[in-house]
This record gives structure tokens, sequence and C-alpha cells, in this order.
């Protein structure tokens, strides 16, 4: 518990202190958001406002980790290093697609297939590492099941070694992608990101220190114990990114002084992927993600439904004014700080939901 709590206070106090460093850092040398000029027309005041600041908020986090265990005489296992490896190795593909944008002050930055490439590059070393990395008893982080708060009889090794492999490849990989990209459509407005962020990450805080006081591995006698490695260390590097995120919401709220960027998006986007792997809770992601799941789910609504009506009359029409659906309501005269706030209330019932669940089948099983 000391280290949950050390972590999340070192990572909130570096970013919340540290974080205008990098805004006078970021402007020196010229990191400013480009803005789309199809994009809402209230976004054109944000043009050259800092941008890449998911470097403060990962930083951050890996300082809360390393600095959590250090203080407390603890080392760091092999489970906590994977879930900084998904989240700086993502982070360094967002950080690309960012530089690009700003050093051409463009909006595309990385091309779809490059993006594409670097996140399975890191979604399978990933992948194989959970797999593979076993302890002396024989145990690895992750497991080749499907799993939903805990893990079902869907085995992909069921199919044999050489194919159960490759399936859990194509099967993180597809968990770290949309969870990624989801992370990434949300990052539209001030702060919504940041926080709805926070708040699905939180939960697997939770999640990592309840599976903790059950878990198999202390309580063996449990009926309904979890088969989980090293859940207290999920649960201090979840608590080091949401209070690193604390710390720079202070400055990424509106008027945001500096933004993530697809440097933090696809940095999180990766670590909420993460954790839900390794804590055997993969499908979950849907209702503690719910929010970005809603969002991702407006844009494919909106190309699929405009593309259907121009190949059937030949001019394409739209459900939303403009998707992402906060955009939409953007476009209906909503003012950011409100859209941004009732998303956070959808985004937190959303969490609510999916830990309420977890409870619910802890209870019952």
């Amino acid at each position: 518990m000391r280290s949950i709590i050390l972590a999340g206070a070192i990572a909130l106090a570096f970013t919340l202190f540290a974080t205008p460093a990098f805004i006078w850092l970021f402007k020196r040398i010229g990191w400013g958001q480009f803005i789309r000029d199809d994009g809402p027309q209230t976004h054109h005041t944000k043009r050259g406002t800092p941008t890449m600041g998911g470097i403060a908020i990962i930083a951050g986090a890996v300082i809360g980790v390393f600095s959590g265990k250090i203080i407390n005489g603890e080392s760091i296992s092999v489970s906590a290093l994977l879930v900084l490896f998904m989240m700086v190795g993502l982070g360094l593909v967002g950080f690309a697609d960012d530089f690009i944008k700003t050093h051409k002050q463009r909006s595309l930055g990385l091309s779809g297939w490059a993006k594409i490439a670097g996140q399975g590059v890191v979604a399978v070393i990933f992948a194989i590492l959970a797999l593979q990395i076993k302890d002396p008893s024989g145990w690895s982080p992750a497991s080749a099941a499907i799993s939903v708060t805990r893990d079902t009889s869907i085995d992909l090794m069921a199919w044999g070694a050489g194919i159960g492999i490759v399936l859990f490849v194509i099967w993180i990989y597809f968990l770290v992608a949309s969870t990624s990209n989801g992370v990434n459509i949300a990052d539209g407005l001030d702060g919504l990101a940041t926080g709805s962020s926070a708040m699905a990450i939180g939960a697997y805080a939770i999640i990592g220190f309840w599976q903790f006081n059950n878990s198999c591995f202390r309580l063996p006698d449990l009926h309904n114990c979890y088969v989980v490695k090293d859940s207290l260390d999920l649960a201090v590097v979840a608590s080091a990114i949401v209070g690193s995120l604390i710390g720079f919401l202070w400055w990424n709220t509106s008027p945001a002084q500096i933004f993530m960027g697809d440097t933090g998006s696809l940095g999180l986007g990766g670590a909420l992927a993460a954790l839900a792997i390794l804590t055997r809770t993969e499908l979950l992601l849907i209702p503690i993600g719910g929010l970005f799941v809603i969002v991702t789910g407006s844009v494919i609504i909106q190309r699929v439904f405009f593309k259907i009506t121009k190949w059937r009359t030949g001019t394409g029409r739209r459900v939303f004014l403009m998707s992402p659906l906060h955009h939409h309501f953007e476009q209906k005269g909503w003012q950011q700080i409100t859209i941004v706030v009732r998303f956070w209330l959808i985004g937190a019932l959303c969490v609510l939901s999916g830990v309420g669940f977890f409870y619910l089948e802890w209870t019952y099983a």
C-alpha cells in the first residue's frame, strides 16, 4: 500500500511542478500544436500551444514507479516493467508522429501504415515477453486465455503452441491498437483525454490492489482467489500514471497551456491495454474504457454511413455534425468545458460499472 501511495504522490508532484519547464522548453524549440483548417473554428486560437506533453506524463509515471519502489526498499517486477515498456514504446511512436507534425507544420504526421507498424512492433514484443518470461514456478505475467474479470475457458493455446502464440499476438495487437487509438481519438478537447484516462487507469489501481489482497499466491485456499502475477506492482504503476495525469491536468485543463499530443494519448492507451492484459481483465476494458468506445464508435458510424449513402445516392450524408462525438456538440454550440465535464461524468459512470461488475463477479464466484 505504501508503494502505491508513494508512486502516485511522487508522479503527481513531478508533473505538477515540472510541466511549466516543459512548456517553456517546447515553446523555445517550436513544438507547437498545428490546427487543421477544417476543424472546429474555436480551436484556431490554440494554434502554437505546446504539444508533446505526454513526455512529462510518461516521465512522471516512470519516476514515480521507480522512486516509490526504491524508497520502499522493493525491487520492480517484470509485470511492472512490461507496462512501462508498453507506455514508453507507444509514446515513442506518438512522439515520431508529433515531431513530424510540428516540424512540417501539417496535420498529418506518420502515415497510417507507419503508425500501425509502430504499434505492431511494440505490441508483438510485449506479447512475446509477457507470455514467455516465466518465474521459477512456471508462471508468466500474461495468459493465453481470453479474460473478463479473470481467465475464461477460451484458451488460445488449445489450437497448439504455434498457432496459439500467433493468435495471442494478434489478440494483443488488437487490444493495444484499439485502446491506444481510442484514447487518441478522445484527445480533442482541453483535459478530456487526461481526466478520462486518469479514471480508467485508476480503476486498475483498485483492481490490482484487490487482486493482491485476494491472490492465489498469498491465499491458496481462497476459493475465488486471483491467479495474477505481481498484482500489487500493477497497482503501483497504475497509481503512478494517475498521479502523473492529475498533476498534468492542472496545466492541461481549459484553457490548456500544453497538450499531451499523440506522445501522451498513444502511451496512455498502451498502458491501459497492458494493465488489462496483465490483470487478466481484457474484456473488462469495454466498460472501463466505455467513453473511448463511444467516441471511437462515433467516428466509425460517421465514416460508414457517409460511404454507404455516397455509394447509394452519390452524395455522402453524415450522422453527426462532426466526428468524433465531442466535436459534434461543439458544432451545436456547447462550451468546451461543458462537454468535457459531461463526458467525464459519462467516463466515470463507465468506470464505476466496470469496477462494480468486477466486484460482483468476485462476490458470486
